[in-house]
């Protein structure tokens, strides 16, 4: 049977209001939605609307999605190695600078070049069409070799 109970739930995952970018009621509802709960179902087990715990676990997932990208910009920029793609560029040409740029940092990427491609084309994601990079693209290596991919802002 699935745990339902947001407060046993949240205990085992170590959470901790005072620590964290959510909130204890987002907290919940993302653990409550995770076990397969409804919103209608959490709401009659809150006491409120189907549409507060829609906006609640809204402003949850926008958080994360926060929080994610700014632990995606520290490790790109504490990443011995980083690789601005601009738009325009074949994506086939991206392995040999990635390379390149990680023979000169003194980095070793554990992957082939198609493996290196693939890894690239999918944390791109939609900003490359067929071989075209569509997208300016940033592909940092940390110093064990984990390749991380992000799309670059008119502000980066």
């Amino acid at each position: 049977m699935t745990e339902t109970d947001a407060d046993t739930i949240l205990e085992r995952a170590g959470f901790d209001p005072d620590e964290s970018i959510l909130t204890r009621r987002q907290a919940e509802v993302l653990a409550l939605r995770e076990r397969g709960l409804t919103q209608s179902a959490i709401a009659e087990r809150f006491g409120t609307s189907r549409a507060n715990v829609a906006s609640i676990e809204s402003s949850a997932r926008e958080n994360v999605r926060k929080a994610r990208d700014t632990v995606a910009v520290a490790e790109a920029l504490r990443s011995p190695v980083r690789v601005q793609v601009v738009s325009g560029t074949d994506l086939y040409d991206v392995p040999s600078d990635v390379f390149d740029a990680c023979d000169e940092a003194d980095v070793k990427v554990p992957h082939t070049a198609p493996e290196l491609l693939g890894e690239i084309a999918d944390g791109a994601g939609d900003a490359v069409v067929g071989r075209e990079v569509r997208t300016d693209l940033l592909v940092s290596v940390s110093a064990d070799g984990e390749i991380r991919v992000r799309r670059q802002t008119s502000g980066d």
